[in-house]
């Protein structure tokens, strides 16, 4: 199923927490994590209207790394895959 973000809507693909700590301790499954800040976007939107009906496109674009709020994207789950969606504004910035 392919996704396509509306507005300045951008699906993120979180990314994937590392199950071995620094020091080599193996975490359990059961260990609780928290929600990722990082990951890589996948689609995003067509911009943001402004009440003239002009678009203003989006500062990220697919392929990039980006940070954003802990708590601010909305967790989806697409053929068995788990995605992020966040507004623009919930990008905090891009890794290079």
């Amino acid at each position: 199923m392919k996704i396509k973000p509306l507005s300045d809507h951008v699906l993120i693909e979180p990314r994937k927490e590392k199950e071995k700590t620094k020091g080599g301790i193996l975490l359990p499954q059961s260990a609780e994590k928290d929600r990722p800040e990082e990951g890589r976007v996948i689609a995003v939107g067509p911009g943001k209207k402004t009440s003239s009906g002009k678009v203003i496109p989006l500062d990220v674009k697919p392929g990039n790394k980006v940070l954003f709020t802990k708590y601010g994207p909305n967790e989806i789950k697409v053929d068995d895959k788990e995605y992020l969606i966040a507004s623009q504004d919930d990008i905090l910035a891009i890794l290079e």
